[in-house]
């Protein structure tokens, strides 16, 4: 039983894992990060899944981490740090590399490890009216576990755009840096997803995930190495006192010290 997010089948193998936390706008919590785990798991071990397509419910897509969980990082041991970055790396991991084409299904803003899911999507289709924003500097943190996945999408030339600065881009600025493959109507965000979907439904099953798995060998590298670094990163974020200054600042609905 899950209660941050639900899955639903269809005759023809099509899952739509959709993220279910809308009070929150999606961000996800340390439980968030365990179930899309397990369920990035589940779907690709069962063999009547054809295609994932990854959705969520409410007004936002993903608001990113949640802040709530992230502060609880600041008096926590290293190790317990280490592990919590690990939990939100290996979910990325495992979605990344689901033997299941992955379909992203953006209907609202996107923001931090929203734009992660986002790139860890095969192809992600967005609606025209929503908003995409790589916030972690703005609180004092960095793009750590979702950067590799965010650099692989954009390449880096695009990624140094927006990696750093924190700034607002809408759909259209996302088709360009690589991160959508598509802005449409939100009207037509479904056609545009089904588009997206039955080709593969043609396809060998077996064949398309062997060819996924080729695809990633032969990009950029995202091994054990890379995602350690990651982990070691954000766990030494929040030990960092901007972390601590910039969170602390949302949660007090005032300006971090360093924000004009």
């Amino acid at each position: 039983m899950t209660e941050t997010i639900t899955i639903e089948r269809d005759a023809r193998g099509v899952a739509t894992l959709w993220l279910d936390r809308a009070e929150k706008h999606n961000a996800m919590s340390g439980q968030m990060i365990e179930e899309l785990h397990a369920a990035a798991q589940e779907l690709g071990k069962d063999p009547d899944v054809r295609v994932v397509v990854l959705a969520a419910r409410g007004k936002t897509f993903c608001a990113g981490g949640d802040l709530g969980w992230m502060r609880e990082q600041f008096e926590a041991e290293p190790e317990t740090r280490t592990r919590e970055a690990g939990k939100l790396a290996y979910m990325l991991q495992a979605l990344n590399t689901m033997p299941k084409p992955l379909i992203g299904r953006l209907h609202g803003n996107a923001f931090g490890g929203g734009v992660g899911l986002a790139s860890v999507c095969d192809v992600a289709v967005g609606a025209k009216g929503i908003t995409m924003a790589l916030t972690e500097t703005r609180l004092g943190l960095i793009p750590a576990t979702i950067g590799p996945y965010v650099a692989a999408r954009m390449g880096e030339a695009n990624a140094r755009r927006v990696f750093m600065s924190g700034r607002r881009f809408d759909a259209a600025e996302a088709v360009r840096l690589g991160l959508l493959a598509r802005a449409v109507p939100e009207d037509d965000l479904d056609a545009a997803v089904e588009a997206e979907v039955a080709p593969y439904l043609s396809c060998a099953p077996g064949a398309v995930g062997r060819a996924k798995a080729l695809l990633r060998s032969l990009g950029p590298r995202i091994d054990e190495t890379t995602i350690a670094h990651t982990m070691d990163e954000l766990a030494r974020c929040w030990a960092g006192d901007e972390a601590r200054e910039g969170i602390g600042a949302f949660f007090d609905k005032r300006k971090p010290w360093w924000s004009n």
